[in-house]
């Protein structure tokens, strides 16, 4: 009974935890002007070719500087790592191929959402990114799952 108890506790957390997330992702992705993503762009960009973008951002790197790079290709892992971990803490019906699907699927809203607005650039090398993040944060969960049940004793 107590297990259950702490278990119900630590998923209620993890909605919470998603909920705050999933706010700030929506804002830092659609509406942060961090990087231009407010007002309609004159000229649009967009990318449909895969790993197109992330060819270029390593081929200048020099050029274009550490943060721009580190930004464009660890950030767009780093952003979505917690979505692949708290959707596993949050939800009882988890798995990595249902959690990566729910993160492509987001990842996918955002791009299309910036396709139609012109706010921020579609870039199929930014879902590609996210998707690996959402799979780095699913398994960080069975990672810290693990050590959990194996210092709870289950």
């Amino acid at each position: 009974m107590l297990k259950k108890r702490k278990a119900t506790r630590i998923r209620a957390l993890g909605k919470v935890l998603f909920i705050l997330y999933v706010l700030f992702l929506i804002y830092f992705l659609l509406f942060s002007d961090w990087y231009g993503r407010t007002g309609i762009a004159e000229e649009y960009q967009y990318n449909f070719q895969l790993f197109k973008e992330i060819k270029r951002f390593w081929e200048y790197r020099k050029e274009l500087g550490f943060f721009a790079v580190f930004t464009n290709l660890c950030g767009n892992v780093l952003i979505f790592v917690p979505y692949g971990f708290f959707i596993a803490v949050a939800s009882r019906f988890r798995g990595f191929f249902k959690t990566v699907c729910s993160g492509c699927l987001l990842s996918l809203g955002v791009e299309v959402f910036q396709l139609f607005t012109k706010v921020g650039s579609f870039d199929v090398d930014d879902l590609f990114l996210n998707t690996v993040g959402c799979a780095v944060g699913y398994i960080l969960f069975v990672i810290c799952n693990g050590i959990r049940r194996k210092h709870d004793g289950q």
